[in-house]
């Protein structure tokens, strides 16, 4: 770990918190019943996170730097995706008693996201002779 990457990840990280802001803004009409925002913020870093994790590996077609994936995953995924977010929104449902909608913005959250990776996966695997991986060193899996 040196300085400079962490100043990569930590503006990756700016980038995708200043994304995240600006996209759960303009979903603010929209999620009156449900935090829609939220949801489809993890839902998009879900999908960059497999495309982009699976497309750029080392030993694939399209490698990049280890700062550029860094940047990316842990930096931009991280700051743009919102699992505090959506624990406190959940709880929020909860604690005003609607279960049910509190119930599918779990169910739809992990089942979206989970689906969202794998169709990034599955696209970039295409690109990629195949490739199996996403994350090549442990830290890309905290995106």
């Amino acid at each position: 770990m040196s300085f400079t990457t962490c100043l990569i990840v930590m503006l990756g990280g700016a980038l995708g918190t200043l994304a995240r802001y600006l996209i759960a803004l303009i979903a603010l009409p929209v999620s009156q019943n449900l935090p829609w925002g939220t949801i489809g913020i993890n839902i998009a870093g879900s999908f960059i996170i497999g495309l982009f994790g699976t497309l750029t590996l080392a030993h694939g077609r399209h490698p990049v730097s280890e700062n550029l994936r860094l940047f990316v995953m842990i930096g931009i995924c991280g700051g743009f995706t919102t699992f505090s977010s959506f624990s406190l929104q959940t709880l929020d449902l909860l604690r005003n008693g609607a279960i049910i909608r509190a119930a599918i913005n779990v169910v739809a959250s992990v089942v979206l996201c989970v689906s969202a990776v794998a169709l990034g996966h599955l696209i970039a695997a295409q690109f990629n002779e195949g490739a199996r991986e996403i994350a090549q060193i442990q830290i890309e899996e905290e995106g």
